[in-house]
């Protein structure tokens, strides 16, 4: 009987502790920091002004669009025309991406023209490098990242 009761506590001890360890290995949900449907930032997306550029890749940083927000990466395109400010996505989501956009980078970009900070920019929904299309949002605006949830 006592032995049961020394194998049941090692049993609760060690499912305990590999428990706790889980649980501090685990950053917790995250949600979409600000990237996701209904947001501030997501609204300012408009699928009607959706219009097409190509272009250099100057730039690639990674900047806070919004407070409370995640941090995204922004990409700085240089066409015939301009140079306009392009922003990919949340972070956390465009670095899992196989693709890669880097400086130098010959680009196609499909996206909603917004005025942010004062300035023109692009809210990407595709970017296409050589064969590769990065989908980023569907038709109707809805971000890639959030079709877990639909």
């Amino acid at each position: 009987m006592r032995t049961k009761r020394i194998v049941g506590l090692a049993v609760t001890v060690i499912f305990l502790l590999t428990a706790s360890a889980a649980i501090a290995a685990w950053h917790g949900y995250r949600g979409s920091g600000g990237w996701g449907m209904g947001t501030q930032y997501q609204r300012m997306y408009n699928p009607a002004a959706a219009e097409t550029l190509s272009g250099t890749v100057e730039a690639v940083d990674k900047i806070t669009p919004m407070k409370g927000m995640y941090s995204g990466v922004h990409i700085t395109l240089k066409t015939d025309k301009e140079t306009i400010s392009v922003h990919l996505g949340p972070e956390w989501y465009i670095e899992r991406l196989d693709t890669k956009i880097e400086k130098g980078d010959k680009i196609e970009v499909k996206g909603s023209r917004v005025t942010f900070a004062g300035k023109p920019a692009i809210i990407a929904a595709e970017v296409k490098k050589g064969d590769n299309v990065l989908i980023l949002r569907d038709k109707a605006g809805i971000p890639a990242w959030s079709g877990w949830r639909r």
